[in-house]
């Protein structure tokens, strides 16, 4: 997740994916030994000039209040207890906020509701895989950490027969509020067009939900990030494929409130100071998704 209005992009989670891992173990899907995410969290020494451009509303607590839809995989999900969000976004999130001297608390919201509350001082950060784009920059501020595309995903042989330049019938499945709905709805627009029947596009709230639906079957494919499309793909055990290759690669953005231009600035600089200390490249490479990494973050690019 690219996102329209609320941010995106997701997959599986715990509490969230409870129900594709139910899905998932119908297929005898385990846990691979070297699946993405295992081995230690990074963490990262405080620099105190970075900190030092910290607003001090925000650094009084001691803490940055994150607010994340914990429903997509690898990036931002519950853990097997079903309360704690890991992910590649966590914990890439977690060391900028050590580098400027703050501990980060991740809030569970609905995707779709996170720019709005980082705006009314709800959360004090979003990160939720939020794509860049024009609407979101007139939103809030957007600093950029990641760079990713959409991905297609069928059950394995697709036996649907789902084509990327002609789904054209087929029931697809995305997470509302991202930009796959989006992309999805032009794609049946020129279906109907070109005189062919509509597709049927079916939302859901939470990623888990959509890939549990390609899973058992009852849509023919989905859309979402590249990386979810891939952790889905390795996680179902054979059950799941992609289709074709990623597409329309942009940005991904922390969400900084409008009127929070120097916090956005610190959050700006401590992410480059963990490219430049190399915990970036570790986070990345610890969960499988080092293709994503970019060079430069900035603020509304």
């Amino acid at each position: 997740m690219f996102n329209i209005t609320g941010g995106r992009r997701a997959l599986l989670g715990a509490a969230g994916a409870a129900a594709l891992l139910l899905s998932l173990a119908a297929c005898g899907e385990e846990e691979p030994a070297d699946s993405a995410g295992s081995g230690p969290s990074v963490s990262a020494s405080a620099d105190a000039s970075l900190s030092d451009k910290v607003p001090a509303a925000i650094k009084a607590d001691g803490k940055i209040v994150v607010g994340t839809d914990s429903t997509y995989a690898p990036a931002e999900y519950l853990d097997t207890d079903g309360k704690t969000v890991i992910g590649f976004d966590v914990e890439l999130f977690r060391a900028v906020a050590q580098k400027l001297g703050l501990q980060a608390e991740f809030v569970s919201a609905p995707f779709g509701d996170i720019i709005t509350g980082v705006n009314t001082g709800k959360y004090e950060v979003g990160v939720s895989s939020f794509t860049v784009n024009d609407e979101r920059k007139a939103q809030a501020n957007m600093v950029s950490y990641f760079q990713v595309g959409t991905q297609w995903v069928t059950k394995a042989g697709n036996p649907a027969g789902v084509a990327l330049d002609n789904a054209c019938g087929k029931k697809i499945a995305v997470q509302k509020d991202t930009v796959q709905v989006e992309d999805v709805q032009k794609r049946s627009q020129a279906c109907t067009a070109a005189g062919k029947p509509a597709i049927t596009v079916e939302q859901f709230p939470g990623q888990d939900a959509a890939t549990a639906a390609v899973v058992s079957g009852k849509d023919d494919a989905m859309l979402a990030d590249y990386p979810v499309g891939v952790y889905a793909v390795t996680q179902s055990n054979g059950a799941l494929e992609l289709l074709d290759k990623q597409y329309e690669a942009a940005p991904y953005g922390y969400v900084v409130a409008k009127d929070q231009a120097a916090f956005a600035e610190a959050v700006r600089d401590a992410t480059k100071a963990l490219i430049a200390d190399g915990s970036y490249k570790t986070v990345l490479d610890k969960w499988k998704v080092g293709d994503g990494a970019i060079t430069d973050p900035a603020i509304n690019p």
